[in-house]
This record gives C-alpha cells, structure tokens and sequence, in this order.
C-alpha cells in the first residue's frame, strides 16, 4: 500500500525497488525477519533495516558516522527511542513504550476521573499542545474544553489548567527521563566527553512539548538541542539512509 501510494504521487509506477524500513532498537530477530519477509513479498528488489535511533540522527543531521558520539531522544507515538551513536554503530540504546500516545491518553483518563467528562483523543492531544508543560516552572495557563458528561449523556464545559495537566504528564516524563538516564549510564566512558560537549538532541512529536528541552536539560546536566524537523526527522532519515546503504549495512549487523 505504501510503495503503491509512492508510485502513484511520482506519476508512475515502483518495479523492484530498493526499500529502507525503520525498525524500533528493541524489535527482536523475528520481528526484524516479519517486517523483511512482509516488505519482499510487496514487490520489493531489496529491503534494508534501519533502526529508529540511526534514522532519527541521520534525519537530525548528526554526524553518524564519525568517532564521536551522537545522542538522539526520538519521543514518538508509542515509544521513546534512546540511543548513543558512534561511528556508524549503535553504541548503547534503550526504547521505553511511553511517549506521546500514553500523554493523551493520561490527560483522557485524568479528565474522566476528576471532571466524570469524556474526551476524545484528540481533544486530549489539543490540550497537550496548548496547555502541557514539562516539569518546569511556569506561568499558569488555563483551557477550555468540550466533552461529553458521563452522568447525563450531554456536552459539557471545562476549565483546566496547565498545572494540573502537568502534573497529569508527570508519570510519562519521568519514565523517559530514566530511559534517558539508562542510556547514557551505559555510555563508555571515553565517549563521556563527547556527550558533554555536543549534548543531546531530541526529536519527535513530544520534542515539542513546552519546555521539554529545558527540563531535560536540568535534568540530566548536558546541553539538550531540538531537531530542526523534530516531527519528521525518522522519515527523513530513512529516507536518507537510502544513499548510505554501505554504512547502514554496518550499522543493521
């Protein structure tokens, strides 16, 4: 379906072509095998693996393949991908399924629970992106949203707060700090002074939430820096990676 929805925005039609597929750092050999087995039997010539953290960098512009080391937070939908870089390798990465779609979902249930509103996720994914902070400080911020009330059946009102949604956000965050945390604990200690030096770069829908890089900044003592597509930046990698098919054969094995 993809490689027909490529062929058709390109005017013309994809026979045998060579296809990068990015993969989570933590997907076992048999998954690893499905997802080729899968793309093979689309019509594919060749199909290359690419793990999320590399296509991440890759798309971040970070320099993947040289002696240094590279460190890239990609805070998707369902996982956040921790990983170091070096050299074209991976050198220590973690993955923690925590990330934007368990914020939404904490902010339906914390509504549910304290207002007896239903909420859909989208509406939950607006109050993120307006009113969700990092665990930073800040000036108050209030939000009115629309629901459903779960005792009458009927369209409700309500206020809330960006302390409280906040608050509400708090369990997720912590989880990907200590996957960050995890991460950087098995870094070799002479690539230590790299990470230090060039910091960490995140990417990814929750790269965007407020304050994010600030508090991660505090948090882990390091300079942090957002990607310059944070959203798009797997994408772009991979597709990238496309014209790097030596290196990322190394970095695949």
């Amino acid at each position: 379906m993809v490689m027909q929805k490529a062929a058709k925005q390109m005017g013309g039609s994809l026979r045998k072509p060579n296809v990068m597929v990015c993969t989570p750092c933590g997907a076992t050999s048999v998954e690893r095998r499905a997802i080729h087995d899968a793309v093979k039997q689309s019509g594919a010539k060749s199909v290359h693996l690419i793990e999320e953290p590399v296509a991440a960098a890759i798309g971040a512009d970070l320099p993947v393949s040289e002696p240094i080391a590279s460190v890239i937070v990609d805070i998707g939908g369902g996982t956040t991908e921790v990983g170091i870089i070096s050299f074209g390798g991976v050198v220590s990465a973690n993955t923690v399924k925590v990330a934007g779609d368990r914020m939404d979902e904490d902010i339906v249930q914390y509504v549910r629970k304290h207002y007896n509103v239903l909420i859909g996720e989208r509406t939950a994914e607006n109050i993120k992106k307006e009113i969700g902070y990092a665990l930073i400080p800040h000036k108050s911020e209030s939000m009115e949203i629309r629901g459903r009330d779960i005792m009458t059946g009927l369209p409700k009102t309500v206020t809330l707060t960006s302390t409280e949604i906040q608050e509400t956000l708090k369990e997720s965050l912590l989880s990907i700090l200590e996957c960050i945390r995890a991460t950087l604990e098995n870094c070799p200690a002479e690539l230590s002074g790299d990470i230090v030096d060039q910091g960490v770069v995140i990417s990814g829908g929750g790269a965007l939430l407020k304050g994010m890089q600030q508090w991660l900044s505090e948090e882990i003592s390091v300079p942090v820096h957002t990607a310059p597509q944070p959203l798009e930046s797997v994408a772009i990698g991979t597709g990238r990676s496309l014209v790097m098919l030596n290196k990322i054969e190394k970095i695949s094995r």
